[in-house]
């Protein structure tokens, strides 16, 4: 990929280069360079001695060369950590510098972005990921990718609020969470969408505040382009904690809000810029051959004779020799492509039966039950943000679970993060924790906050409700006490939560602090 932006941006790395020698070096300290690297995607990890690269993919699809060369770089460099995340990127750990410095400029060569991966900058565009092959209102992705587009234009010129979120969803499932996040598009039955801004979760979460309504497809970036200059205008630019879209409803009010966006919407429509998106005819995917096929992780596409297979590696760490596997079985497969999901897993999809067959056999060290599907973020062990380990508290959790044979369906999902941020979407969970500290006689020890009741499903969203605190340690065995709970009641947890919603809460009394 070669366009004037990337150019620019390969002209800049010499000065990435040289930054991470000197924080490398000791001539830079942690948080100087954190405030320079995020912009190339990149941050020093925890111990101050490797850094975590983001690769963006848009709407986390991942075609069969960007595959290759993601397996490709693991091996040269010898990466032993990758992480999926609820922003359907993919995080490699444990970089030396040089590694770091190869792979970003060798990955613009695959259309891979990583600048403006992390810092003031727009993210990864969000999308509903398997939108094209699944029942939906249509196919969102073609217009994600457009807006993924625009929003590269911003890095290098445009001064932007803190992690703008772009997201599309393809349905009331919601899955990538349009209707909370600073602008969301979430599709209509009559083909077209309507806008939410100014959500978020994190710190004081925020549902969004809808904005437009039956807008036109082709008009998205003018939304994209109002919301810029909304923040640009009435932001918290003072105030790195508030420099948020969410926090303009504070300081505006929703009504304020609404009418400045729309404002803003007119003096872009006006100013003469065409921002329309011209899509292309998509071409005719392939067709099945006749074979079929049956399995759990095995789902029918709405293209007769295809199929997409779900594979969901504990916490969304990904085995690293992973990618070599998949990419070695597909790359002679027709239109065989990856789409990264927002809970940390991932679809292989447009499979005939025999395909989606080999493809399941591969990925069986994934997920096989709601708890092994839960989602965390990286954790304090290798974030500079965290504050407890994520990643080690699932491990714990699941060891515990399986030591005590409760069957498969007993508990649900987990969302975990390790601090408020909400990198492990705690907020959304029928069941979510959040990492802290309890101080009991000026001691602190390792605790994570309950959250009960949250949903993202449009038209039901709900934040959880937070319950109480409760030490780290004692998490396994409140858990494993619920998963017998409902194991006696004769139904799984969807059934059993149904009748009983304060039951939560009411087996975790004996352990709140």
């Amino acid at each position: 990929m070669k366009t004037v932006e990337t150019e620019r941006w390969r002209e800049s790395f010499p000065e990435f280069k040289e930054k991470t020698e000197a924080f490398f070096a000791g001539n830079l300290d942690k948080k100087e360079y954190k405030g320079f690297s995020g912009k190339y995607g990149s941050y020093a990890q925890r111990d101050g001695k490797a850094l975590m690269l983001r690769l963006r993919m848009t709407g986390g699809r991942l075609t069969k060369e960007k595959l290759k060369f993601v397996a490709e770089v693991i091996e040269e460099f010898q990466v032993n950590l990758v992480h999926m995340t609820t922003c359907q990127t993919i995080q490699l750990h444990n970089l030396e510098a040089d590694a770091a410095c190869k792979i970003m400029e060798r990955a613009l060569d695959y259309g891979i972005v990583t600048m403006g991966g992390g810092g003031d900058f727009p993210r990864n565009v969000m999308v509903s990921p398997l939108t094209g092959t699944e029942e939906e209102y249509f196919d969102v992705m073609p217009y994600a990718q457009a807006a993924a587009d625009y929003l590269l234009h911003f890095i290098h010129r445009k001064k932007l609020p803190r992690k703008l979120k772009v997201v599309f969803s393809n349905s009331p499932a919601n899955i990538s969470h349009a209707t909370f996040r600073d602008l969301g598009f979430a599709a209509r039955p009559d083909g077209k969408f309507d806008v939410y801004c100014a959500g978020g979760l994190g710190p004081n979460p925020q549902f969004g505040l809808k904005v437009g309504e039956a807008v036109k497809p082709e008009d998205v970036l003018y939304y994209i382009a109002a919301m810029w200059e909304t923040f640009s205008t009435y932001g918290n630019y003072e105030n790195r904690a508030k420099a948020r879209t969410r926090y303009m409803r504070q300081s505006l009010g929703d009504e304020g809000l609404k009418a400045a966006f729309l404002e803003k919407l007119e003096n872009v429509r006006a100013s003469g810029e065409d921002l329309t998106i011209v899509t292309e005819k998509k071409e005719k995917v392939k067709t099945g051959d006749g074979s079929s096929a049956k399995g759990e992780r095995i789902r029918p596409q709405k293209q007769e004779g295809l199929y997409s297979v779900h594979y969901h590696p504990l916490g969304g760490v990904i085995k690293p020799s992973k990618f070599r596997e998949i990419y070695d079985l597909i790359r002679e497969m027709e239109d065989v492509e990856l789409r990264l999901a927002p809970d940390e897993s991932l679809y292989v999809i447009n499979l005939t039966g025999n395909e989606a067959e080999a493809v399941e056999k591969i990925t069986e060290d994934g997920a096989n039950t709601p708890l092994e599907a839960s989602v965390a973020c990286i954790g304090a062990s290798i974030c500079q943000a965290g504050v407890r380990d994520s990643q080690k508290l699932l491990t714990s959790i699941t060891e515990a679970v399986s030591a005590s044979e409760l069957s498969g369906k007993a508990l649900p999902r987990l969302h975990i993060s390790g601090c408020p941020s909400s990198c492990g979407t705690h907020q959304i969970g029928v069941i979510g924790f959040r990492g802290g500290v309890k101080l009991i006689d000026k001691v602190a020890h390792p605790a994570f906050t309950l959250y009960v009741h949250g949903c993202d499903i449009q038209g039901r969203e709900a934040m959880g409700e937070e319950v109480g605190v409760i030490f780290e340690k004692d998490i396994p065995k409140f858990l494993v006490e619920l998963g017998k709970t409902v194991e006696a009641s004769g139904k799984d947890f969807e059934a059993w939560f149904a009748q009983n919603p304060e039951g939560v809460k009411k087996a975790a009394q004996n352990y709140l602090q």
